[in-house]
Protein backbone atom coordinates (compact mmCIF):
# COMPACT_ATOMS: atom_id res chain seq x y z
CA UNK A 1 0.00 0.00 0.00
CA UNK A 2 3.06 2.55 0.05
CA UNK A 3 3.65 2.01 -3.33
CA UNK A 4 3.24 4.62 -5.50
CA UNK A 5 0.69 3.36 -8.14
CA UNK A 6 0.42 5.48 -11.55
CA UNK A 7 -1.19 8.79 -11.44
CA UNK A 8 -4.00 9.70 -13.32
CA UNK A 9 -6.11 13.07 -14.12
CA UNK A 10 -7.70 13.65 -10.65
CA UNK A 11 -11.61 14.60 -10.95
CA UNK A 12 -10.81 17.98 -9.35
CA UNK A 13 -8.44 21.38 -9.46
CA UNK A 14 -6.56 19.93 -6.68
CA UNK A 15 -4.96 23.47 -6.51
CA UNK A 16 -8.44 25.13 -5.96
CA UNK A 17 -9.83 22.43 -3.89
CA UNK A 18 -6.89 22.88 -1.51
CA UNK A 19 -7.58 26.77 -1.33
CA UNK A 20 -11.23 26.23 -0.48
CA UNK A 21 -10.30 24.32 2.47
CA UNK A 22 -7.53 26.32 3.46
CA UNK A 23 -9.53 29.26 3.32
CA UNK A 24 -12.48 27.77 5.67
CA UNK A 25 -10.33 26.17 7.68
CA UNK A 26 -8.79 29.60 8.53
CA UNK A 27 -11.94 31.52 8.43
CA UNK A 28 -14.44 28.87 9.80
CA UNK A 29 -13.39 26.17 11.39
CA UNK A 30 -10.27 27.65 13.52
CA UNK A 31 -12.66 29.98 15.71
CA UNK A 32 -14.84 26.88 16.43
CA UNK A 33 -12.42 24.72 17.25
CA UNK A 34 -10.98 27.08 20.01
CA UNK A 35 -14.45 27.58 21.69
CA UNK A 36 -14.76 23.75 21.28
CA UNK A 37 -11.68 23.24 23.34
CA UNK A 38 -12.50 25.82 25.83
CA UNK A 39 -15.11 23.55 27.12
CA UNK A 40 -14.72 20.93 29.10
CA UNK A 41 -16.95 18.41 27.68
CA UNK A 42 -15.61 15.51 29.45
CA UNK A 43 -17.14 11.93 28.55
CA UNK A 44 -19.42 10.16 30.63
CA UNK A 45 -16.64 7.55 31.88
CA UNK A 46 -15.14 10.77 33.57
CA UNK A 47 -18.53 13.14 34.33
CA UNK A 48 -21.08 10.75 35.48
CA UNK A 49 -23.14 14.17 35.34
CA UNK A 50 -22.40 14.70 31.97
CA UNK A 51 -26.73 14.92 31.72
CA UNK A 52 -26.82 17.86 34.38
CA UNK A 53 -23.82 19.57 33.80
CA UNK A 54 -25.05 19.88 30.21
CA UNK A 55 -21.00 20.31 28.44
CA UNK A 56 -21.48 17.39 26.04
CA UNK A 57 -24.92 19.09 24.69
CA UNK A 58 -23.87 22.35 24.63
CA UNK A 59 -20.54 21.88 22.20
CA UNK A 60 -23.17 18.65 20.11
CA UNK A 61 -25.18 22.28 19.53
CA UNK A 62 -22.56 24.25 18.80
CA UNK A 63 -21.11 22.30 15.96
CA UNK A 64 -24.81 21.72 14.87
CA UNK A 65 -25.46 25.50 14.94
CA UNK A 66 -22.10 25.38 12.57
CA UNK A 67 -23.31 23.17 10.42
CA UNK A 68 -26.39 24.28 9.84
CA UNK A 69 -25.12 28.20 9.34
CA UNK A 70 -22.97 26.65 6.23
CA UNK A 71 -26.06 25.87 4.57
CA UNK A 72 -24.73 23.38 2.27
CA UNK A 73 -27.45 22.54 -0.59
CA UNK A 74 -29.63 19.83 0.40
CA UNK A 75 -27.92 18.68 3.51
CA UNK A 76 -29.77 18.18 6.41
CA UNK A 77 -29.35 17.58 10.23
CA UNK A 78 -30.91 16.66 13.31
CA UNK A 79 -29.72 15.66 17.00
CA UNK A 80 -30.73 12.64 17.90
CA UNK A 81 -31.88 11.58 21.67
CA UNK A 82 -32.56 8.12 23.14
CA UNK A 83 -32.95 6.74 26.51
CA UNK A 84 -32.10 2.81 27.34
CA UNK A 85 -34.57 0.37 29.32
CA UNK A 86 -34.41 2.11 32.40
CA UNK A 87 -35.15 5.59 30.95
CA UNK A 88 -32.23 6.98 31.32
CA UNK A 89 -31.02 9.66 28.42
CA UNK A 90 -28.30 8.29 26.67
CA UNK A 91 -25.27 10.16 25.14
CA UNK A 92 -26.99 12.19 22.04
CA UNK A 93 -26.00 12.08 18.67
CA UNK A 94 -25.29 14.23 16.04
CA UNK A 95 -26.86 12.75 12.41
CA UNK A 96 -26.92 14.65 9.50
CA UNK A 97 -27.66 13.57 5.16
CA UNK A 98 -26.63 14.83 1.92
CA UNK A 99 -28.55 13.13 -1.45
CA UNK A 100 -26.20 12.16 -3.57
CA UNK A 101 -26.10 14.69 -6.62
CA UNK A 102 -24.62 14.55 -10.47
CA UNK A 103 -22.25 17.23 -11.03
CA UNK A 104 -22.38 20.97 -12.61
CA UNK A 105 -21.10 19.58 -15.81
CA UNK A 106 -23.57 16.83 -15.30
CA UNK A 107 -21.75 14.05 -14.69
CA UNK A 108 -23.81 11.41 -12.91
CA UNK A 109 -23.49 10.43 -9.47
CA UNK A 110 -21.53 7.37 -8.71
CA UNK A 111 -23.42 4.55 -10.45
CA UNK A 112 -23.56 1.84 -7.74
CA UNK A 113 -25.98 4.41 -5.69
CA UNK A 114 -23.87 3.59 -2.35
CA UNK A 115 -23.52 6.14 0.61
CA UNK A 116 -20.74 7.43 2.17
CA UNK A 117 -20.87 7.42 5.99
CA UNK A 118 -18.64 9.68 8.02
CA UNK A 119 -17.84 9.37 11.61
CA UNK A 120 -16.31 11.45 14.58
CA UNK A 121 -17.03 12.03 18.18
CA UNK A 122 -17.29 15.58 20.39
CA UNK A 123 -16.59 13.75 24.04
CA UNK A 124 -13.01 14.19 25.74
CA UNK A 125 -10.51 12.81 27.52
CA UNK A 126 -9.94 14.38 30.83
CA UNK A 127 -7.53 17.01 31.88
CA UNK A 128 -4.44 14.24 33.01
CA UNK A 129 -1.45 16.62 34.15
CA UNK A 130 1.87 17.52 33.36
CA UNK A 131 0.84 20.43 30.74
CA UNK A 132 3.41 23.11 29.98
CA UNK A 133 2.76 25.77 32.32
CA UNK A 134 1.86 28.40 29.53
CA UNK A 135 -0.55 25.76 27.95
CA UNK A 136 -3.77 24.23 29.49
CA UNK A 137 -6.46 21.15 28.76
CA UNK A 138 -9.26 24.00 28.45
CA UNK A 139 -7.23 27.16 27.36
CA UNK A 140 -6.75 26.61 23.42
CA UNK A 141 -3.42 28.75 22.29
CA UNK A 142 -1.82 28.20 18.33
CA UNK A 143 1.57 28.45 18.21
CA UNK A 144 4.20 27.10 15.04
CA UNK A 145 1.42 26.13 13.19
CA UNK A 146 -0.25 23.86 15.84
CA UNK A 147 -3.37 24.54 18.27
CA UNK A 148 -2.87 22.97 21.43
CA UNK A 149 -5.84 22.00 23.71
CA UNK A 150 -7.99 18.75 24.74
CA UNK A 151 -10.01 17.30 22.47
CA UNK A 152 -8.86 19.21 19.23
CA UNK A 153 -7.18 16.24 17.56
CA UNK A 154 -9.21 13.99 19.19
CA UNK A 155 -11.75 14.51 17.99
CA UNK A 156 -13.91 17.86 17.57
CA UNK A 157 -12.25 18.72 14.35
CA UNK A 158 -13.99 15.52 12.47
CA UNK A 159 -17.34 17.54 11.99
CA UNK A 160 -16.13 20.59 11.02
CA UNK A 161 -13.52 19.03 8.14
CA UNK A 162 -16.36 16.25 7.05
CA UNK A 163 -18.49 19.40 6.19
CA UNK A 164 -15.75 21.54 4.69
CA UNK A 165 -14.73 18.52 2.60
CA UNK A 166 -18.35 18.07 0.98
CA UNK A 167 -18.31 22.10 0.87
CA UNK A 168 -15.06 21.56 -1.51
CA UNK A 169 -16.92 19.15 -3.32
CA UNK A 170 -19.98 21.61 -3.50
CA UNK A 171 -17.68 24.82 -4.77
CA UNK A 172 -16.23 22.61 -8.07
CA UNK A 173 -19.77 21.51 -9.16
CA UNK A 174 -18.58 17.88 -8.60
CA UNK A 175 -20.79 14.79 -8.79
CA UNK A 176 -20.96 13.03 -5.26
CA UNK A 177 -22.62 9.96 -3.91
CA UNK A 178 -25.14 10.28 -0.81
CA UNK A 179 -23.58 10.94 2.55
CA UNK A 180 -24.20 10.85 5.98
CA UNK A 181 -22.40 11.74 9.24
CA UNK A 182 -22.30 10.51 12.50
CA UNK A 183 -21.38 12.17 15.33
CA UNK A 184 -21.70 10.86 19.01
CA UNK A 185 -20.31 11.61 22.34
CA UNK A 186 -19.56 8.62 24.00
CA UNK A 187 -16.44 7.61 22.18
CA UNK A 188 -13.82 8.09 24.99
CA UNK A 189 -16.25 6.19 27.24
CA UNK A 190 -15.85 3.09 24.52
CA UNK A 191 -19.19 4.18 22.98
CA UNK A 192 -21.65 2.11 24.90
CA UNK A 193 -24.76 4.48 23.68
CA UNK A 194 -23.97 4.23 19.81
CA UNK A 195 -25.25 0.56 18.78
CA UNK A 196 -29.04 1.64 19.99
CA UNK A 197 -28.76 4.65 17.45
CA UNK A 198 -27.16 2.34 14.40
CA UNK A 199 -29.79 0.01 15.13
CA UNK A 200 -32.64 3.02 15.26
CA UNK A 201 -31.03 4.79 11.91
CA UNK A 202 -30.85 0.81 10.79
CA UNK A 203 -34.44 0.08 11.40
CA UNK A 204 -36.29 -2.58 9.16
CA UNK A 205 -38.13 -0.49 6.25
CA UNK A 206 -36.65 2.97 7.37
CA UNK A 207 -33.16 2.61 6.63
CA UNK A 208 -31.71 5.76 6.83
CA UNK A 209 -28.19 4.97 7.40
CA UNK A 210 -28.69 3.28 3.44
CA UNK A 211 -26.29 0.84 1.53
CA UNK A 212 -22.90 2.32 3.14
CA UNK A 213 -20.03 1.66 0.71
CA UNK A 214 -17.20 3.97 1.78
CA UNK A 215 -16.45 4.77 5.89
CA UNK A 216 -14.68 7.92 6.76
CA UNK A 217 -13.37 7.69 10.25
CA UNK A 218 -11.44 11.15 11.19
CA UNK A 219 -10.77 9.54 14.66
CA UNK A 220 -7.19 8.22 13.84
CA UNK A 221 -3.49 8.88 13.71
CA UNK A 222 -0.74 9.43 11.29
CA UNK A 223 2.60 8.00 10.84
CA UNK A 224 4.69 11.42 9.78
CA UNK A 225 2.85 14.56 8.57
CA UNK A 226 4.53 14.08 5.00
CA UNK A 227 1.89 12.16 3.60
CA UNK A 228 -2.08 10.73 4.10
CA UNK A 229 -2.02 7.67 6.30
CA UNK A 230 -4.30 4.78 6.20
CA UNK A 231 -5.27 3.02 9.36
CA UNK A 232 -4.79 -0.75 8.86
CA UNK A 233 -5.70 -2.26 12.04
CA UNK A 234 -6.68 -1.15 15.69
CA UNK A 235 -6.15 -3.02 18.90
CA UNK A 236 -8.77 -3.74 21.47
CA UNK A 237 -8.81 -3.12 24.59
CA UNK A 238 -10.15 -4.64 28.23
CA UNK A 239 -10.19 -2.50 31.48
CA UNK A 240 -10.65 -2.59 34.72
CA UNK A 241 -9.73 -2.49 38.79
CA UNK A 242 -8.09 -4.95 40.53
CA UNK A 243 -8.16 -4.55 44.24
CA UNK A 244 -5.68 -6.53 47.03
CA UNK A 245 -6.92 -5.90 50.37
CA UNK A 246 -5.28 -7.08 53.22
CA UNK A 247 -6.56 -5.83 56.17
CA UNK A 248 -9.58 -3.69 57.39
CA UNK A 249 -7.35 -0.10 58.21
CA UNK A 250 -3.81 0.82 58.14
CA UNK A 251 -1.55 -0.44 60.71
CA UNK A 252 2.31 0.93 62.22
CA UNK A 253 4.98 -0.66 59.66
CA UNK A 254 6.69 -1.02 62.46
CA UNK A 255 4.35 -3.23 64.28
CA UNK A 256 2.51 -5.08 61.81
CA UNK A 257 5.33 -5.88 58.66
CA UNK A 258 6.65 -9.12 58.42
CA UNK A 259 3.60 -10.32 59.31
CA UNK A 260 0.95 -8.18 57.17
CA UNK A 261 1.63 -9.06 53.87
CA UNK A 262 2.32 -6.15 51.99
CA UNK A 263 -0.75 -5.33 49.58
CA UNK A 264 1.76 -3.99 47.15
CA UNK A 265 3.85 -7.57 46.98
CA UNK A 266 0.45 -9.34 46.46
CA UNK A 267 -0.50 -6.85 43.94
CA UNK A 268 3.00 -7.91 42.16
CA UNK A 269 2.47 -11.55 42.51
CA UNK A 270 -0.70 -11.62 41.01
CA UNK A 271 0.22 -9.47 38.15
CA UNK A 272 3.23 -11.79 37.11
CA UNK A 273 0.49 -14.24 36.30
CA UNK A 274 -0.01 -11.56 33.56
CA UNK A 275 2.75 -10.26 32.21
CA UNK A 276 6.68 -11.23 32.24
CA UNK A 277 7.93 -8.02 34.08
CA UNK A 278 11.05 -8.22 32.49
CA UNK A 279 10.26 -7.98 28.90
CA UNK A 280 6.12 -6.75 29.23
CA UNK A 281 5.28 -10.11 27.01
CA UNK A 282 2.05 -11.01 28.14
CA UNK A 283 1.72 -14.55 29.33
CA UNK A 284 -1.40 -15.98 28.48
CA UNK A 285 -1.29 -17.68 24.80
CA UNK A 286 -5.17 -16.70 23.85
CA UNK A 287 -4.38 -12.93 24.18
CA UNK A 288 -2.08 -13.15 21.29
CA UNK A 289 -2.77 -14.19 17.76
CA UNK A 290 -0.93 -14.66 14.42
CA UNK A 291 -0.18 -11.24 13.01
CA UNK A 292 -1.55 -11.70 9.34
CA UNK A 293 1.14 -11.71 6.20
CA UNK A 294 -0.23 -8.72 4.57
CA UNK A 295 0.07 -6.58 8.32
CA UNK A 296 3.51 -7.75 8.29
CA UNK A 297 4.68 -6.91 4.78
CA UNK A 298 2.77 -3.33 5.46
CA UNK A 299 4.88 -2.69 8.48
CA UNK A 300 8.10 -3.71 6.63
CA UNK A 301 7.02 -0.69 4.42
CA UNK A 302 5.92 1.53 6.43
CA UNK A 303 9.05 1.07 9.07
CA UNK A 304 11.44 1.72 6.10
CA UNK A 305 9.75 5.34 5.77
CA UNK A 306 9.58 6.56 9.45
CA UNK A 307 12.99 4.24 10.56
CA UNK A 308 13.74 5.26 14.22
CA UNK A 309 11.29 8.07 14.22
CA UNK A 310 8.71 5.36 14.81
CA UNK A 311 10.36 5.16 18.68
CA UNK A 312 12.23 8.97 18.89
CA UNK A 313 8.43 10.49 18.39
CA UNK A 314 8.23 9.90 22.26
CA UNK A 315 9.11 12.27 25.53
CA UNK A 316 11.22 9.86 26.66
CA UNK A 317 13.19 10.85 30.04
CA UNK A 318 16.48 11.93 30.19
CA UNK A 319 19.05 12.77 32.73
CA UNK A 320 22.40 14.18 32.90
CA UNK A 321 25.24 11.11 32.87
CA UNK A 322 28.76 11.99 33.52
CA UNK A 323 28.30 15.50 31.34
CA UNK A 324 26.46 13.26 28.64
CA UNK A 325 22.70 12.97 28.76
CA UNK A 326 21.16 9.35 28.57
CA UNK A 327 18.01 8.38 27.50
CA UNK A 328 15.33 5.71 28.92
CA UNK A 329 15.52 3.12 26.09
CA UNK A 330 12.42 1.60 24.27
CA UNK A 331 11.54 -1.94 24.44
CA UNK A 332 12.76 -2.62 20.77
CA UNK A 333 15.57 -0.30 18.41
CA UNK A 334 13.94 -2.49 15.20
CA UNK A 335 11.63 -0.35 13.75
CA UNK A 336 9.49 -3.38 12.52
CA UNK A 337 8.84 -5.02 15.83
CA UNK A 338 8.61 -1.82 17.22
CA UNK A 339 5.37 -1.03 14.88
CA UNK A 340 4.05 -4.64 15.47
CA UNK A 341 3.98 -4.50 18.83
CA UNK A 342 2.20 -1.34 19.10
CA UNK A 343 -0.60 -2.97 16.78
CA UNK A 344 -0.25 -6.46 16.55
CA UNK A 345 0.78 -7.44 20.00
CA UNK A 346 -1.33 -7.71 23.62
CA UNK A 347 0.46 -5.22 26.76
CA UNK A 348 -0.99 -4.38 29.65
CA UNK A 349 -0.50 -0.76 31.09
CA UNK A 350 -1.19 0.53 34.71
CA UNK A 351 -3.11 3.53 34.50
CA UNK A 352 -4.42 4.78 37.45
CA UNK A 353 -3.17 3.72 41.13
CA UNK A 354 -5.51 4.35 44.36
CA UNK A 355 -5.05 2.89 48.41
CA UNK A 356 -1.44 5.75 48.13
CA UNK A 357 -1.57 8.62 50.46
CA UNK A 358 0.30 11.46 48.83
CA UNK A 359 3.91 11.34 49.37
CA UNK A 360 3.93 14.17 51.63
CA UNK A 361 1.19 12.27 53.49
CA UNK A 362 2.86 9.02 53.54
CA UNK A 363 3.53 7.87 57.15
CA UNK A 364 4.98 4.93 58.81
CA UNK A 365 1.63 2.74 57.61
CA UNK A 366 1.20 -0.72 56.44
CA UNK A 367 -1.73 0.07 53.65
CA UNK A 368 -4.95 -1.92 53.95
CA UNK A 369 -5.37 -2.19 50.21
CA UNK A 370 -3.36 -1.73 46.83
CA UNK A 371 -5.95 -0.95 43.95
CA UNK A 372 -4.63 -1.00 40.54
CA UNK A 373 -6.58 0.50 37.15
CA UNK A 374 -5.58 -1.93 34.39
CA UNK A 375 -5.68 -0.99 30.87
CA UNK A 376 -4.79 -4.00 28.47
CA UNK A 377 -4.35 -3.75 24.72
CA UNK A 378 -5.70 -7.16 22.52
CA UNK A 379 -4.41 -7.83 18.90
CA UNK A 380 -7.41 -6.66 16.50
CA UNK A 381 -8.08 -10.66 16.23
CA UNK A 382 -8.66 -11.37 19.75
CA UNK A 383 -12.38 -11.51 21.25
CA UNK A 384 -11.97 -8.86 23.86
CA UNK A 385 -15.15 -10.09 26.42
CA UNK A 386 -13.39 -13.54 26.71
CA UNK A 387 -10.19 -11.92 27.29
CA UNK A 388 -12.25 -10.31 29.83
CA UNK A 389 -13.52 -13.16 31.58
CA UNK A 390 -10.51 -15.40 31.26
CA UNK A 391 -8.42 -12.64 32.56
CA UNK A 392 -10.77 -11.94 35.92
CA UNK A 393 -10.21 -15.33 36.30
CA UNK A 394 -6.75 -15.56 36.08
CA UNK A 395 -6.17 -12.60 38.52
CA UNK A 396 -8.29 -13.40 41.24
CA UNK A 397 -8.12 -17.36 41.78
CA UNK A 398 -5.96 -19.05 44.62
CA UNK A 399 -4.96 -15.47 45.49
CA UNK A 400 -1.76 -15.65 48.24
CA UNK A 401 -2.17 -15.66 51.77
CA UNK A 402 -5.88 -15.85 51.21
CA UNK A 403 -6.09 -11.69 49.96
CA UNK A 404 -8.75 -10.76 48.78
CA UNK A 405 -7.82 -9.97 45.00
CA UNK A 406 -11.17 -9.00 42.52
CA UNK A 407 -10.85 -7.17 39.31
CA UNK A 408 -14.33 -5.38 38.20
CA UNK A 409 -14.36 -4.89 34.26
CA UNK A 410 -14.81 -1.64 33.49
CA UNK A 411 -15.26 -1.96 29.63
CA UNK A 412 -14.17 -3.79 26.76
CA UNK A 413 -14.07 -3.39 22.84
CA UNK A 414 -12.46 -5.90 20.21
CA UNK A 415 -10.11 -4.43 17.77
CA UNK A 416 -10.87 -4.14 14.02
CA UNK A 417 -8.77 -5.39 10.85
CA UNK A 418 -9.57 -3.53 7.73
CA UNK A 419 -11.00 -5.41 4.44
CA UNK A 420 -9.29 -6.40 1.79
CA UNK A 421 -8.82 -2.76 -0.28
CA UNK A 422 -10.52 -2.60 -3.40
CA UNK A 423 -8.75 -0.90 -6.52
CA UNK A 424 -10.67 1.87 -6.66
CA UNK A 425 -9.95 2.79 -3.29
CA UNK A 426 -6.42 2.17 -3.65
CA UNK A 427 -6.01 4.50 -6.60
CA UNK A 428 -8.47 7.31 -4.83
CA UNK A 429 -5.79 7.19 -1.60
CA UNK A 430 -2.73 7.57 -3.60
CA UNK A 431 -4.05 10.17 -6.10
CA UNK A 432 -5.76 11.86 -3.14
CA UNK A 433 -1.88 11.48 -1.02
CA UNK A 434 -0.03 12.94 -3.87
CA UNK A 435 -1.78 15.49 -4.77
CA UNK A 436 -2.26 17.20 -1.71
CA UNK A 437 1.01 16.09 -0.04
CA UNK A 438 3.17 14.95 -2.85
CA UNK A 439 3.58 11.35 -1.53
CA UNK A 440 2.09 8.29 -1.51
CA UNK A 441 -0.45 6.80 0.97
CA UNK A 442 0.89 5.20 3.93
CA UNK A 443 -0.62 2.56 5.73
CA UNK A 444 0.19 2.15 9.29
CA UNK A 445 -1.72 -0.09 12.33
CA UNK A 446 -3.14 1.72 15.28
CA UNK A 447 -2.77 1.32 19.22
CA UNK A 448 -6.04 2.58 20.13
CA UNK A 449 -9.19 1.14 19.96
CA UNK A 450 -12.22 2.70 17.82
CA UNK A 451 -15.26 0.36 19.38
CA UNK A 452 -17.58 1.51 16.62
CA UNK A 453 -14.98 0.22 13.72
CA UNK A 454 -15.59 -3.60 14.14
CA UNK A 455 -20.01 -2.92 14.93
CA UNK A 456 -19.46 -1.26 11.01
CA UNK A 457 -17.51 -3.53 9.48
CA UNK A 458 -20.00 -6.19 10.87
CA UNK A 459 -22.75 -4.12 9.55
CA UNK A 460 -21.40 -3.48 6.39
CA UNK A 461 -19.06 -6.05 5.48
CA UNK A 462 -18.69 -4.75 1.57
CA UNK A 463 -17.96 -1.52 2.73
CA UNK A 464 -13.84 0.23 2.25
CA UNK A 465 -13.07 1.88 5.54
CA UNK A 466 -11.06 5.07 5.24
CA UNK A 467 -9.97 5.58 8.65
CA UNK A 468 -7.58 7.97 9.28
CA UNK A 469 -6.65 10.81 11.04
CA UNK A 470 -4.63 14.06 12.77
CA UNK A 471 -2.33 12.43 15.39
CA UNK A 472 0.62 12.58 14.59
CA UNK A 473 3.84 12.58 16.40
CA UNK A 474 3.58 14.02 19.90
CA UNK A 475 0.02 15.07 19.11
CA UNK A 476 -0.39 13.42 22.35
CA UNK A 477 -3.97 12.58 22.60
CA UNK A 478 -5.43 11.76 26.27
CA UNK A 479 -2.07 13.43 27.66
CA UNK A 480 -0.47 16.54 27.93
CA UNK A 481 0.04 19.15 25.34
CA UNK A 482 -2.29 17.43 22.86
CA UNK A 483 -2.22 19.60 19.53
CA UNK A 484 -4.14 19.84 16.03
CA UNK A 485 -1.71 20.01 13.33
CA UNK A 486 -3.37 23.04 10.98
CA UNK A 487 -1.14 22.11 7.77
CA UNK A 488 -1.94 18.15 8.28
CA UNK A 489 -5.77 18.84 9.28
CA UNK A 490 -6.61 21.09 6.27
CA UNK A 491 -4.62 18.37 3.67
CA UNK A 492 -6.15 15.65 5.03
CA UNK A 493 -9.64 17.42 4.84
CA UNK A 494 -8.80 18.07 0.95
CA UNK A 495 -8.06 14.17 0.59
CA UNK A 496 -11.52 13.12 2.09
CA UNK A 497 -12.82 15.13 -0.19
CA UNK A 498 -10.89 13.71 -3.37
CA UNK A 499 -11.48 9.85 -2.23
CA UNK A 500 -15.62 10.65 -2.15
CA UNK A 501 -15.67 12.05 -5.56
CA UNK A 502 -13.63 9.21 -6.74
CA UNK A 503 -16.00 6.63 -5.39
CA UNK A 504 -18.21 4.25 -8.33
Amino acid sequence: MNARLPSSLPPLDASALAAHVNTRWQDSILPELVRYIEVPAKSPAFDADWASHGLLDRVLHSAADWVQAQQVPGLTLEILRLSDASGKPRTPVLFFELPASEGRDGAPAPASGQTVLMYGHLDKQPEFTGWRSDLGPWTPKMEDGKLYGRGGADDGYAVYASIAAIQALKAQGAAHPRIVGLIETCEESGSGDLLPYVDALRAPGHNRLGDVGLVICLDSGAGNYDQLWLTTSLRGMASGVLKVEVLTEGIHSGDASGVVPSSFRIMRQVLDRLEDSATGRLLPASFHCEVPAERIAQAQATAAILGNEITRRFPWAHYDCGGSTAFALPTTTDPVEALLNRTWRPTLSVTGADGFPELRNAGNVLRPYTAFKLSLRLPPLVDAAGAVQELKALLEDNAPYQAKVTFESEGSASGWNAPTTAPWFEQALQSASQAHFGAGCGTIGQGGTIPLMNLLSKGFPDAQMMVCGVLGPKSNAHGPNEFLHLDYAQRLTASVAEVIARMP
